[in-house]
């Protein structure tokens, strides 16, 4: 375990062990489960971005970041997963009418003679179903492995940390991490938070372990809340990771995170600093993010068949220095 993980994860069981000892003789207020979580403000956060941080780790040259783990082993094992051949999308369909959550709508052209057509979208936001590059967070202005950002984000695209470097597509084992079906309920509400026993707790539920080169998926039921109430404005209110998961996710060797919205419990609990489990994951330990992703189906299908572990690929358009892409993302059962 890193230094960050024993000191992080210390100052929390620290504090929490304080708040156990405090004078009961007066009236308790109840406490939010995140007090006395670290990072809970811009200093914290700073302090356990430098010591997640991955810049280095593999060369001061590279660009892949955690999908350096995904190694040989690790995609023959992804394949081993697959056993029944059932392949289920990742992948919500575009997103056409403007909503509280879809500022951009996809927009579906037909060109002279109805035989081409014209696509376009703005992909990043909560919406639409897309894979992060590495150049897309930074951090003090400064990206992944510690490229300047002015270096790397440019007009023309990012000059480093495109999407370009996937261009060989991702295989490896998933786990998709339901937790609404751990609490008993059909989704999540906004602005709930998931903290490292919840991600515990769902291993021992459904009889599997997160492991070096693994991605994992985190369904919140986003998408089931949408359908049942209607959109909302999710980059305002969404359950997701609390940024305590952070260095778990890395002692885990987590190779790539995805989710039904952004990752990011919002609002997120840490004062002074936006989507701080975005920041940490992409510009510290450089791991592509699968935002938007529809999990009600690959819920389903895991359900039936009782089985939490499949393989997922992934593979985006290697447009050169593009900050993400669209993706169609596939678990083969």
């Amino acid at each position: 375990m890193s230094t960050l993980t024993l000191r992080s994860l210390g100052l929390a069981i620290g504090i929490a062990a304080g708040i156990a000892a405090a004078d009961t003789s007066q009236p308790q207020t109840a406490l939010p489960a995140s007090a006395g979580r670290a990072p809970r403000n811009a200093a914290e956060f700073d302090e356990m971005f430098h010591q997640v941080s991955n810049w280095g780790r593999w060369g001061k040259d590279d660009q892949l970041g955690s999908i350096n783990l995904i190694t040989s082993a690790k995609r023959k094992q992804a394949l081993s997963t697959a056993k029944t051949g059932e392949s289920v999308s990742l992948a919500h369909n575009p997103l056409t009418e403007r909503a509280e959550d879809n500022g951009s709508p996809f927009e579906h052209t037909m060109n002279r003679g109805f035989t081409t057509d014209t696509y376009r979208v703005s992909y990043h936001g909560y919406a639409h179903s897309h894979i992060d590059a590495l150049c897309h967070f930074s951090y003090k202005d400064q990206t992944y492995n510690g490229f300047p950002k002015a270096e790397v984000n440019t007009e023309k695209g990012c000059a480093k940390l495109g999407i370009e470097n996937l261009k060989n597509g991702i295989v490896t084992r998933a786990i998709l991490v339901d937790i609404p079906r751990l609490k008993g309920v059909a989704y999540l509400e906004p602005g709930t938070a998931v903290y490292v026993e919840d991600l515990e707790a769902w291993e021992k539920k459904a009889g599997v372990k997160i492991s070096s080169g693994d991605a994992i998926l985190l369904r919140t039921g986003r998408w089931a809340r949408r359908a049942k109430i209607g959109p909302w404005n999710v980059g305002q209110n969404e359950a997701g990771f609390h940024a305590s998961t952070v260095p778990w996710l890395k002692m885990r060797g987590v190779a790539l995170v995805g989710s039904d919205d952004a990752q990011d419990v919002v609002p997120a609990m840490v004062e002074g600093v936006n989507l701080p489990v975005h920041t940490l994951l992409i510009a510290a330990l450089g791991v592509n993010l699968l935002d938007n992703q529809d999990l009600e189906a690959v819920a389903e299908t895991a359900a039936r068949l009782n089985r939490w572990e499949f393989m997922l690929t992934v593979a985006p358009v290697p447009v050169t220095g593009g900050t993400g892409f669209p993706v169609n993302a596939l678990a083969t059962f």
